[in-house]
């Protein structure tokens, strides 16, 4: 049986505290939820000898609503994020995807931050992101810098964060007026809890028009997949059915699956283009 390795705690004041400390050496690790950290300590899948704490950072648990659109927060609980009334009432897809995430136990202390930063293909909080364009807010040791949502997970288990680097807060910008998102997912049954495919989509319409239109999927490529030809597809034309068929095609050329044990991989593509079908006649009514 494994045993977690000791390591070196301490608890960060402040972004740059935690910058220093992270750059210090190279086995440092953030502790923020812990959902994912601490399970891979445990299991020897990952290694720490300094374990830097960042939940007493008022910056990391903020969530801030402005006239630019949401700050949240890195290591803001998803309880927090599901039940926050600017959430629900401006980005009520991403409530929806917050109280998704594991059960109560779990909402406590995980973060959609924790969520991006693991970097899972399967991740149920990184599609609705890149489909509402949101940015990833990070800090390190050579000061602050803004990376794209769908440019933050570059492999499984792995995003694009440099030494000494960690999230601060993730950026999702107002919704335009007549802008609708969705995140639709499916499990085999309600105790596996990770997605066999997963889509989120978010759309703009004026006037019968769609002016804004983006798609990105899960478990179906070795990162959570932005397919940007659907919002070429969209964008301009007027909602319709057949409109939705192939913009739904796309997203099912687009994937890339694997076939393991929860999933074949045709299964898989199959269920892309169900579920983007699903997802978009959601949103565009």
């Amino acid at each position: 049986m494994l045993q977690m390795k000791p390591f070196e705690y301490i608890v960060a004041p402040s972004v740059d505290d935690a910058a220093r400390a992270l750059g210090s050496r190279a086995d440092a690790r953030v502790l923020a939820g812990g959902t994912d950290l601490i399970v891979q300590l445990k299991s020897g899948r990952r290694e720490a000898g300094l374990i830097v704490d960042v939940k007493r950072i008022p910056e990391l648990t903020a969530i801030a609503m402005n006239a630019d659109g949401l700050r949240l927060g890195a290591a803001a609980a998803c309880i927090h994020i599901a039940a926050n009334r600017d959430v629900r009432t401006h980005y009520p897809a991403l409530a929806e995807v917050a109280a998704l995430i594991g059960g109560t136990a779990i909402q406590g202390r995980a973060s959609i931050g924790g969520n991006l930063c693991n970097a899972a293909p399967s991740a149920d909080a990184v599609p609705l992101l890149i489909a509402l364009s949101a940015s990833a807010r990070v800090a390190g040791p050579a000061g602050r810098r803004e990376i794209a949502v769908e440019d933050f997970c570059i492999a499984p288990g792995k995003n694009a964060l440099a030494p000494g680097e960690f999230l601060v807060e993730i950026f999702i910008p107002k919704p335009a007026s007549g802008t609708r998102a969705k995140y639709l997912r499916f499990i085999p049954r309600n105790e596996m809890d990770i997605a066999v495919a997963g889509v989120g989509v978010a759309a703009t319409v004026v006037d019968g028009k769609i002016t804004m239109a983006r798609l990105a999927l899960a478990s179906v490529a070795s990162t959570p997949l932005f397919v940007r030809e659907v919002g070429g597809a969209l964008e301009g034309q007027a909602p319709s059915a057949a409109l939705i068929e192939q913009a739904a095609a796309l997203a099912q050329a687009a994937a890339r699956p694997i076939s393991d044990m929860r999933a074949p991989a045709d299964y898989r593509r199959h269920l892309c283009g169900v579920l983007s079908r699903r997802a978009l006649s959601a949103v565009l009514g």
